[in-house]
């Protein structure tokens, strides 16, 4: 029989063998593009039609973005469009549809904080970036201890090293434990307020890569934000309460991440913008800190005579801690791109100059501030004028202009140095500065994403909003905004309730007086030092506290055992003609060693040691001291 063409119009049925034509009213493919390509083209029409007055086009612009969230995946690399996105109608753009790559959703759905959605192709070589970059986060804590030791006291300073190591152990315990997953966590119980599920975290080979991931990186923000606190409260905090309140402090940081960065954040539905923490970490940490100095109280005497800060126990070490904060906080923004594929490279490239621009601008801003008010550069107003404007830049790095990430940065070192003094003089003590420095400009970070963003064309990280400045309205700001409100109600009443349930049920969060004025290193720590006032408060309050005795701690620096070696060769009635390493061996006790070997063994000595004597090769001047020796004051006699 002969074959009907396809093109004709006839009733006869087609053989089996041939293949059955498209669906009669299927689009037809118009071109095909790469993931990037695709992009590209969305990004440029998006942006053309937004900056237009028309309503109707703004809206036509936002269906064309909200498709991106609501792609297909296909088998194979390539993208295609199939209609026509340049259509003139929201009826029209709602109709047509996109079909792509799973992994191209995950990036299109990232908005910063080291979280992605789905996908695992080519995540190789953004874990590799995600690793490297935590691992430089962690160096952050290092920073902490040395700018929290070098602002308090030194008699404290080992102590304040200390919390910042129970904040990485007990904290990642605790993470590790719940937190991850009442961020993150996804069963059927997950809600927009928090996660559920993949508690104690261990997942299998399918998926262990992703979510190790993210767990490194998130857990390394959550022991930031608890770092925060301990320097606010430093010097007068019971060092067992804190420990508590470490492990328990990771609840205060897990619940609001969860709402900016998880998919089923409430914050995160609204498209609120915080990429690297300014809001999920700083200020989260810094209206902790704010709390837990109001409730522990100034330390004794810090407000008898006036509001001026004090002296620094160690300048060098708090610039220093300043330093490895700053490279840190490279990794830490750049990290926060989660990724170098795609795009995403872009972002890192852009983070790690704006992050670089906020600082320089917050020095700046700084040092002149401080010449002006004292006539030369105090310390820590330069160390907060920078560190202020690296949290300022934080929430945005990503998106900020170079020109933006400057001026960010100026007024955020600003804030910090002002902001200081203010709190003195509400007799909020705050040795650290952390409330300014974390909490005010954590919310200038959020709110100049309001003012100054313009929608990012390649990730969308936005949403396809822009800032009130850039045209963009009032939505951005007001989201910013609520999510600042949210995260301060939040982390205020939680810590409260943590620090109120310590004190009431558990044990005071605040030092007794002897252990204040003695300072922490001694009374928590058993260490002593000389010239920091350790000695002058004994003297006055004595060596016993509780029932305690602290007799037994002996000055920091000195091996116990010379110093009671030298005591009784001082004490020793006939020293001449006696060589130094006789007289050790009456006043000390011979050990097992030296009590069953031969002499010779342990002295070494050899047939020749009869020749060892004064004024032969072999003599040490060092086994005997004469009485003619000029260089002693106390020959043995």
């Amino acid at each position: 029989m002969e074959e009907t063409p396809a093109c004709c119009d006839s009733p006869t049925p087609l053989p089996t063998t041939t293949s059955p034509p498209p669906p009669p009213q299927e689009p037809n493919v118009l071109y095909s593009l790469d993931s990037s390509q695709l992009m590209e083209e969305i990004a440029n029409l998006s942006r053309q039609l937004l900056q237009d007055d028309n309503k109707e086009t703004i809206a036509l612009a936002n269906s064309i973005l909200n498709l991106t969230g609501n792609l297909l995946p296909v088998n194979g690399s390539s993208l295609s469009i199939i209609g026509d996105l340049n259509v003139t109608d929201n009826e029209n753009a709602t109709q047509s549809t996109l079909l792509v790559n799973a992994s191209f959703i995950s990036n299109a759905t990232s908005r910063g904080g080291g979280v992605q959605f789905e996908g695992d192709d080519g995540f190789g070589n953004d874990a590799a970036w995600i690793l490297t970059a935590t691992f430089i986060i962690f160096t952050m804590q290092s920073g902490f201890g040395l700018l929290e030791s070098g602002c308090v006291s030194m008699k404290n300073e080992t102590n304040i090293m200390v919390k910042n190591v129970v904040d990485v152990v007990l904290g990642g315990f605790t993470y590790w434990l719940f937190g991850y997953s009442l961020s993150f966590g996804k069963s059927e119980w997950t809600n927009p307020f928090c996660g559920w599920g993949d508690f104690a975290i261990n997942p299998d080979e399918s998926s262990m890569g992703r979510v190790y991931t993210t767990f490194f990186f998130q857990m390394s923000f959550a022991t930031t934000a608890t770092t925060i606190v301990s320097g606010a409260i430093a010097e007068r905090f019971n060092f067992v309460a804190y420990v508590i309140f470490s492990a328990v402090n990771t609840i205060v940081y897990c619940i609001p991440a969860g709402w900016i960065w998880a998919e089923h954040g409430f914050l995160f539905q609204l498209g609120v913008v915080d990429i690297a923490g300014s809001c999920g970490v700083h200020l989260c940490g810094g209206a902790s800190a704010l709390v837990a100095s109001k409730m522990v109280g100034p330390r004794i005497g810090r407000y008898d005579d006036g509001e001026a800060s004090l002296p620094m126990g160690s300048p060098t070490n708090a610039i220093l801690g300043m330093f490895m904060l700053w490279w840190g906080w490279l990794g830490f923004n750049c990290g926060s791109t989660f990724g170098i594929n795609g795009h995403l490279w872009k972002y890192a490239a852009r983070t790690a100059v704006t992050t670089l621009q906020s600082s320089i601008g917050g020095g700046l801003a700084g040092m002149s501030f401080s010449w002006y008010k004292n006539h030369r550069l105090e310390v820590g107003d330069v160390v907060n004028s920078v560190l202020g404007a690296l949290v300022s830049v934080t929430a945005g790095c990503a998106l900020f202009t170079s020109w933006e990430a400057l001026f960010i940065g100026l007024v955020g070192g600003l804030i910090a140095v002002l902001g200081m003094p203010i709190f003195d003089k509400l007799h909020i003590d705050d040795p650290v500065g952390a409330v300014a420095v974390h909490g005010l400009c954590g919310i200038w970070a959020m709110v100049s994403i309001g003012l100054f963003v313009q929608a990012d064309s390649l990730q969308q990280m936005t949403s396809g909003y822009s800032g009130l400045f850039r045209g963009g309205g009032f939505y951005l700001l007001g989201i910013q905004s609520l999510a600042c409100l949210c995260i301060i109600v939040w982390s205020m009443s939680a810590t409260f309730i943590i620090l109120f349930a310590i004190d009431k049920f558990f044990m005071g969060i605040r030092m007794s007086e002897w252990e204040e004025l003695v300072g922490a290193d001694f009374a928590e720590h058993g260490i002593r030092r000389r010239n920091v006032g350790v000695s002058r408060a004994v003297s006055v309050l004595g060596l016993q506290h509780n029932g305690f005795d602290y007799s037994d701690i002996l000055p920091q620096g000195d091996n116990p055992c010379h110093v009671k070696v030298l005591g009784n060769l001082d004490m020793l009635s006939s020293r001449r003609g006696s060589t130094l390493s006789k007289a050790v061996a009456q006043v000390t006790t011979k050990s097992f060693k030296t009590k069953l070997l031969p002499s010779f063994l342990l002295n070494g000595k050899s047939k020749d040691s009869k020749d060892r004597k004064e004024g032969n090769e072999f003599f040490n001047s060092n086994q005997v001291t004469p009485l003619d020796n000029p260089n002693t004051l106390s020959a043995w006699q």
